[in-house]
């Protein structure tokens, strides 16, 4: 088991060349069409009909991050070439750091399969590829890759524009204390540090940020396919000062720069651009080591964080966006566009 997970750790995090950032999401859209139709030709008769579904597939939505029985086709059934192709289609869309947290996740995985000593539940080969559609650099389709504690989807429409949600990433444990090989890794340290910084900072500036003593068990968006807007809690950003906006901004750019150069800033830019709508909210703990939850949220976007199972180190996040989550908006538009 050791070796098993030592070898995930290496091969997934291994430095890499990394390709020229596409600038524009036209390329990085073309980049990985060529990558999925690779891994999809790389796939024989019977993988294949695990990994590819209609466009139209209920299936295509039915997103999720629990350990669970799961569709598409996993890891376990590939061959070292596959993985590599795999890993080239997820290098398209993914940062250096976003692919690391992908590594650090499937990693952590084997880790609680060695020390629960219950590899069949906890099998860091179990994370699954789902093709829906035909991958075309001109074409409308999707993919998803997922597994325990981690979940990508994406839909790319006409080859030019692309969505990135519901995208889900989590660690357990958010940080490792025992002795271990990979005693001290922390994944997400800059998602906790700089959220917990940032609050402490505005209730030290008497602007509070904290709408209650008791965080939520989960987050409460959950794995559900279509989502409301949360209650508009917390702290609105017209309220911060200038380094206030700034660390709100870094914040949300840590999350956005998991994706490639050209995906992040289309994403920022849209928050950005609706900057003075959002609010940002704690609850729980600002101590570190225990339990919090927090959100960031504005007309249509949201993160959301929960990190209080096993006492404060188990942490989940979401990135969500209300309308055009599975890339719904964008695809009504295609419609109306070739009808």
């Amino acid at each position: 088991m050791i070796r098993s997970f030592l070898f995930l750790l290496c091969f997934f995090s291994s430095s890499i060349l990394w390709a020229k950032e596409a600038n524009s999401l036209e390329n990085l859209s073309r980049e990985m069409a060529h990558a999925a139709e690779a891994f999809l030709e790389s796939l024989d008769q019977s993988q294949q009909a695990k990994a590819v579904f209609d466009f139209t597939s209920s299936e295509r939505e039915a997103w999720g991050y629990v350990p669970r029985a799961r569709k598409g086709l996993a890891m376990e059934a590939l061959n070292d070439s596959q993985i590599e192709k795999l890993r080239k289609l997820l290098k398209t869309v993914l940062s250096e750091p976003g692919l690391m947290k992908v590594d650090t996740i499937i990693a952590l995985e084997a880790f609680l399969a060695e020390i629960e000593k219950n590899p069949e539940f906890r099998n860091s080969k179990a994370y699954f590829t789902s093709v829906f559609g035909r991958p075309s650099p001109s074409g409308t389709w999707a993919w998803r890759f997922e597994g325990h504690h981690l979940s990508l989807n994406y839909t790319i429409i006409d080859g030019k524009t692309l969505t990135a949600t519901p995208s889900f990433f989590a660690a357990n444990p958010g940080e490792i204390k025992i002795e271990h090989a990979m005693k001290g890794t922390r994944p997400f340290h800059q998602e906790e540090d700089f959220a917990r910084d940032l609050a402490l900072d505005l209730e030290k500036s008497g602007k509070s940020v904290i709408f209650s003593k008791e965080p939520p068990q989960e987050i409460l968006t959950a794995e559900k396919r279509k989502w409301e807007q949360l209650d508009a809690v917390g702290i609105k950003a017209t309220e911060l000062s200038t380094s206030q906006k700034a660390s709100l901004r870094n914040l949300i750019a840590v999350y956005a720069r998991r994706h490639r150069e050209a995906l992040a800033e289309k994403d920022l830019a849209e928050i950005d651009a609706d900057f003075d709508a959002l609010h940002f909210a704690w609850a729980g703990s600002l101590q570190r080591g225990e339990p919090y939850y927090y959100r960031i949220q504005g007309t249509k976007f949201l993160i959301e964080v929960a990190n209080v199972q096993n006492q404060g180190n188990h942490f989940h996040a979401v990135w969500r966006d209300l309308s055009n989550d599975f890339g719904r908006d964008l695809l009504s538009d295609h419609l109306l566009d070739h009808h």
